[in-house]
């Protein structure tokens, strides 16, 4: 699949206002360009945000990326709305460290779930083990916790032959950060299994944590007994334990599962202050009896993070959705950019669809 030469290869330009012009944009390509080889420009990055540009976990991301085959850089820096990435080879496996805190610069730190979105891909289709340390925020809004990503995700990737171990080795709650993931990658040679993902099964079992940082006990207890209470008025028996930790700054977020047959589904809400415990789960359960009531087998954010590896797979992947975000839509467009794949999405914006990619 890799591209020879890429030095001599003319730079793909990537407008990272299209679509909801957020950072999965610059992850994405950023993944493909390691992995194909193909050199790349992105300009207008982060363009439909609040704060435009390179963000702490951002900068990270590209960093790691261009650390893991050799790549000239140019913009990579707080802010920079332009970025050329140019691979200077092949990914290599090993063992990296990075630390979202060191591109912050004194800010709020990034998620590193979204570091690990942006290097998991080009080292797992590698032949060779790899090990990664990555600090930071393991708990951040608009980004996937590392419960997700161990319950959830990773998985999923399993079955598609991206083979991980992952660990939370410290929790880190947005801004002050201070968590740590540790993730092992057995690399492999070769596409990605193809996945069919269209049915989901009977739920076996919802369960999930309240979880507090140097905050009071009674918080996450009235989390957890409102999801609980929630959920059993729908129907649905659910074990939420709890949980009060210890660490940089204050947090607190409630994360749940909804375990199927032939998939899981996650679901979180953060609290915020002034923001009573019992609406954070609310919000959290709201989204889960809604995904329950589609009947698809996965979740909206599950779908968007398995449009990288699907056109990475041989053969024919179908993936059924609960909703069509603008992040699905937006990331199928820019593997288009890179590859010879078929991506379509049948469904309109907001609703339950299938995502179907097919290797030309």
């Amino acid at each position: 699949m890799r591209i020879a030469n890429c030095e001599s290869q003319t730079a793909l330009t990537i407008d990272g206002s299209h679509g909801e012009g957020g950072g999965q944009i610059l992850r994405t390509a950023l993944a493909l360009s390691v992995i194909t080889g193909q050199p790349m420009r992105i300009d207008h990055i982060r363009a439909g945000r609040r704060k435009p540009g390179l963000r702490p976990q951002h900068l990270t991301a590209v960093r790691a990326a261009a650390a893991v085959c050799e790549a000239r850089l140019e913009g990579d820096e707080l802010g920079s709305q332009t970025l050329a990435f140019v691979p200077g080879g092949p990914p290599c496996p090993g063992k990296y460290t990075f630390d979202v805190t060191d591109a912050a610069r004194g800010g709020s730190a990034g998620a590193v779930g979204l570091v690990l979105q942006t290097m998991l891909l080009p080292l797992a289709l590698v032949e060779g083990e790899s090990h990664l340390t990555l600090r930071g925020g393991t708990h951040v809004p608009w980004a996937p916790p590392s419960p997700y990503l161990e319950h959830v995700a990773l998985p999923l990737l399993a079955q598609m032959g991206v083979l991980t171990q992952m660990e939370l080795a410290r929790w880190g709650f947005y801004p002050a950060g201070g968590g740590e993931i540790r993730v092992r990658i057995v690399g492999r040679e070769g596409p990605l299994h193809p996945v069919l993902l269209t049915e989901r099964g009977g739920l076996q079992r919802v369960w999930g944590t309240a979880a507090v940082m140097n905050l009071p006990a009674h918080i996450p207890q009235r989390m957890a007994a409102r999801a609980r209470n929630m959920l059993a008025e729908a129907g649905i028996q659910a074990q939420v334990e709890p949980r009060r930790l210890h660490g940089p700054g204050p947090g607190a977020g409630i994360f749940l599962f909804a375990e199927y047959t032939h998939a899981t589904a996650g679901f979180t809400a953060y609290g915020r202050k002034g923001l009573p415990a019992e609406r954070v789960a609310e919000a959290a359960c709201e989204e889960l009896l809604a995904h329950h009531r589609s009947g698809a087998p996965a979740d909206s954010h599950l779908a968007d993070q398995l449009v990288l590896p699907m056109v990475l797979a041989e053969g024919e992947s179908q993936v059924s959705t609960s909703q069509v975000s603008q992040h699905l839509l937006t990331n199928a467009w820019v593997v288009r950019k890179f590859l010879a794949r078929e991506v379509r999405i049948e469904g309109e914006l907001g609703a339950p669809g299938i995502l179907v990619v097919r290797a030309r």
